[in-house]
């Protein structure tokens, strides 16, 4: 297929190279980040699409989409499929798919699971919004890029999806983090709490996966100085789209919030900036108990 790709940043960038390697004709086009071997490099996001039977986007923000969505559309030939796999609010998945739609376009928003290593090996978990109907015409494209596509429902599901996924993951991994730093302090050795957890119930993909503990379980950030492969930065963003979602739905997630809290402080008041979202070990390790004085009141 000929495909127009519109970011091509850490993300974008192995996304629209796989394509290529799957034998798509890709013509991509981002403002600041290089264009990928193989990859027709556009001048303009307009350029990008003319003419494309599909288009991926993978930007930052609702607000960028919006205003890429506004240079495109008019440039999409009718019938074409039009595919969103940033990672943003639903509110503007579901005006940004209405606006595709006045266009005779065919909508999906499809964000992603699986990080930086996922987008290049090819391993990412798609999860979609949109209308059954071009689904099929979509999918092989997806495969190319994921191990894993999930129609989830209407446009907007597949955000809904990713939303609550990641406040899953944030609250695993802050826990995970904690009991790791705990485990210190009651001078329990990291290695034999993995072999614990990781067998029994408190299983989960942050301990079994990812652990933030160098040195235990499986390679992760945390054996490369928590240089980020999901920064927390990028963490501290869905987790306020989550809460974002759960103000509109009327939703009761102390959790989450808690979690956007602690991810917060750490990104922008500590130095959580620009490592991983497992960096909070040894943020962990560092402090002491405070502020637990109400326990009694829960």
């Amino acid at each position: 297929m000929n495909i127009g790709f519109i970011g091509l940043g850490n993300m974008g960038g192995p996304m629209a190279a796989n394509l290529v390697r799957a034998g798509h004709a890709v013509t991509g086009y981002d403002p600041v980040a290089p264009v990928p071997e193989g990859v027709s490099a556009a001048q303009s996001a307009a350029e990008a699409v003319a003419g494309r039977d599909a288009v991926i986007t993978m930007l930052p923000n609702g607000k960028i989409l919006r205003s890429v969505a506004d240079q495109i559309f008019p440039n999409m030939k009718s019938g074409a499929i039009f595919v969103d796999c940033s990672t943003i609010n639903v509110e503007t998945t579901r005006a940004v798919a209405a606006k595709a739609g006045q266009y005779g376009l065919q909508a999906f928003d499809a964000p992603v699971s699986g990080g930086i290593g996922g987008a290049t090996a090819g391993t990412l978990t798609f999860m979609v919004g949109g209308r059954q109907t071009g689904f099929a015409i979509l999918r092989p494209i997806l495969d190319v890029m994921g191990q894993k596509v999930v129609l989830c429902g209407s446009s907007g599901a597949g955000q809904a999806a990713k939303i609550c996924n990641n406040m899953i993951l944030g609250v695993t991994m802050a826990v995970t983090c904690e009991a790791f730093a705990l485990a210190d302090k009651l001078g329990l050795d990291r290695a034999k709490l993995f072999d614990v957890v990781s067998t029994s119930s408190g299983y989960s993909w942050s301990t079994n996966v990812y652990c933030p503990a160098p040195g235990v379980g499986p390679k992760s950030p945390a054996d490369n100085g928590y240089q980020p492969g999901f920064s927390s930065e990028l963490m501290l963003k869905d987790l306020r789209l989550s809460q974002d979602a759960a103000e509109l739905a009327n939703a009761d997630t102390p959790m989450g919030y808690l979690a956007m809290k602690v991810y917060e402080a750490f990104v922008e008041s500590e130095d959580g900036r620009g490592r991983d979202f497992s960096a909070l070990l040894p943020r962990f390790e560092k402090r002491e108990r405070t502020g637990y004085d109400d326990r009694d009141k829960a």
